[in-house]
């Protein structure tokens, strides 16, 4: 009896997740982490041959429980349209809501315009805010719902031309917490996580936007670890946040980031 009850702990078998921005980086490593562990798991992006190389790749890892939608989140009808989609999929239940996309523009805050600004708002706030209530009566419904919220170690520490972004990611923590609380009644869970440096495809472009002047070319990451994180590092945790095992945590924003916060005011060190 104790090792079934260990085992139901830890497993994730049959539940059902939306994970938002799933064809790169961290949502993809979340998807197949989710997948992995026997989760129907329903994930969007933008760019449909994106998402088409993806399902190719998914199906040679043999994992057929994933399936796809275009979707742009900073739109609200796009919004509405996928939470509809998902709650046809799973007969209106929905155990895990992956709130992963996330931009960036690179301005120095006196360069950022109007545009800008509500573009990052739309697509990093308001994103989590309208999925979340939407997704509210499929997670109640599912008896136990989780939403794992992906925001930054830029939402407390300084990094150049993240201004606008660092705020989205600091109003998602304080979101979280206020929804964990309120709808902690009806057996939502709601976490956030908080990567440092993380290798992916957005890191690069961020490192080639901001940092590509001769001065700055010396710069590395720094932390104790002394390494940029992988997805799949940040992908363990959303999968366990969303486990039985984690039943008693909510309202909580974790820290993936090789010890960065601890150690410094700033994201890079300059080599030169």
């Amino acid at each position: 009896m104790a090792k079934e009850e260990r085992e139901r702990r830890w497993s994730l078998q049959g539940a059902t997740a939306l994970v938002t921005g799933g064809s790169k980086g961290i949502g993809k490593a979340i998807v197949e982490e989710l997948a992995g562990f026997g989760v129907k798991v329903h994930t969007c992006a933008r760019n449909e041959s994106e998402l088409e190389k993806c399902i190719q790749h998914w199906r040679s890892l043999s994992l057929s429980n994933i399936t796809t939608s275009v979707c742009d989140v900073s739109s609200g009808a796009g919004r509405e349209k996928l939470m509809e989609k998902v709650s046809s999929l799973f007969q209106g239940k929905l155990n895990i809501l992956i709130n992963n996309v996330g931009t960036n523009i690179p301005k120095d805050l006196l360069d950022v315009n109007g545009e800008d600004f509500s573009h990052l708002i739309s697509t990093n706030l308001e994103s989590c805010f309208h999925l979340s209530q939407l997704g509210h009566p499929l997670l109640k419904s599912s008896g136990a719902g989780s939403i794992v919220s992906i925001s930054s170690i830029g939402s407390f520490l300084s990094f150049e031309g993240g201004t606008i972004y660092a705020a989205t990611k600091g109003a998602m923590n304080q979101l979280t917490r206020t929804m964990a609380a309120e709808w902690a009644k009806d057996n939502i869970r709601a976490n956030c996580i908080a990567p440092g440096l993380i290798n992916t495809p957005a890191l690069q472009s961020y490192l080639d936007t901001v940092h590509a002047t001769t001065q700055d070319k010396g710069r590395s990451v720094d932390n104790p670890m002394g390494r940029a994180g992988e997805p799949v590092e940040v992908a363990a945790l959303a999968a366990f946040l969303c486990m039985p095992a984690a039943s008693y945590i909510t309202g909580e924003v974790l820290v993936v980031d090789g010890g960065m916060s601890i150690s410094r005011a700033s994201v890079f060190k300059d080599n030169n």
